[in-house]
C-alpha cells in the first residue's frame, strides 16, 4: 500500500508540472517555485502549535486546490499557479513522508514520525 501511495504522490506531482506548463510557465520557473512553500517551517520559531498551523497551511491540499481553481476561474494566472505550486510541493513532500503536522512537534505527522523506517 505504501508504494501505491508514493505512486499516487509522484503522479499528482507531474500533474502539477504540467498543469503549469500549461499554464504558460516554463518548466524551470515551476521548479525555482517548487520549494518556496518551505518557508512556512519558519513558524516554529513561534512554538510548535504556531508552527504546526502555519506549516499545514502551506501544505493543505484542499488550499492547493481552492487556489488554483479560484486563479483558473478569475483568470490570476499567478493565484492559480501559487495552488498549482503547493499542490505539487505537497505531493513532492508526502513522497518523502513529511505530511501534515500535530501541534506536538515537528517530526510529528499525520504520516507518521519523519524519520521511523517503520512507516
Amino acid at each position: 500500500m505504501k508504494f501505491l501511495l508514493k505512486i499516487e504522490e509522484i503522479s499528482m506531482l507531474i500533474l502539477s508540472f504540467y498543469l503549469s506548463v500549461l499554464l504558460g510557465y516554463k518548466w524551470w520557473v515551476f521548479i525555482l517555485f517548487l520549494f518556496i512553500p518551505d518557508i512556512s517551517m519558519q513558524g516554529y520559531l513561534f512554538g510548535n502549535k504556531i508552527g504546526a498551523a502555519v506549516y499545514n497551511a502551506f501544505h493543505y491540499k484542499f488550499l492547493a486546490v481552492l487556489l488554483g481553481i479560484l486563479g483558473y476561474t478569475f483568470s490570476l494566472n499567478e493565484l492559480a499557479f501559487a495552488g498549482i505550486v503547493l499542490f505539487g510541493h505537497s505531493s513532492f513532500d508526502r513522497i518523502f513522508g513529511y505530511g501534515l503536522k500535530y501541534s506536538i512537534g515537528f517530526n510529528s505527522t499525520h504520516l507518521g514520525a519523519i524519520g521511523n523506517k517503520n512507516n
